[in-house]
């Protein structure tokens, strides 16, 4: 008996958004990332995640290993599209506005 050897495809699609998912579910490329960067083993990921599959896990560390550079690359462009995000956010919603016109609102009513 011999064993057939194939390339197995890493287990990573992008949504319509152009965000990076691990297998079938909803958790992130940087979700896996970070959590293996803070020194979580793929069980430990696993168990945090329960939709994610060990062997999915597995193949996306792999895929960062050994495309570091470019994941590096599309990781900072996400942190940079979400400060983008955030600020913009930010300016519509202002917060302090918000809190003003709350207390504002609830002084009134307690007169």
């Amino acid at each position: 008996m011999t064993l057939t050897i194939l390339a197995d495809v890493a287990p990573l699609q992008a949504n319509k958004d152009g965000v990076i998912l691990v297998g079938k579910t909803r958790v992130t490329l940087d979700t896996v990332v970070a959590a293996f960067n803070q020194g979580a083993t793929a069980e430990e990921i696993v168990y945090r995640y329960p939709s994610l599959k060990l062997g999915d896990v597995y193949g996306t560390i792999a895929f960062y290993l050994n495309h570091q550079p470019e994941v590096e690359t599309y990781l900072k462009q996400r942190r940079q599209q979400s400060e983008e995000i955030r600020a913009m956010n930010q300016a519509r919603f202002d917060p302090q506005g918000l809190r003003d016109r709350l207390l504002a609102r609830k002084a009134e009513n307690e007169m």
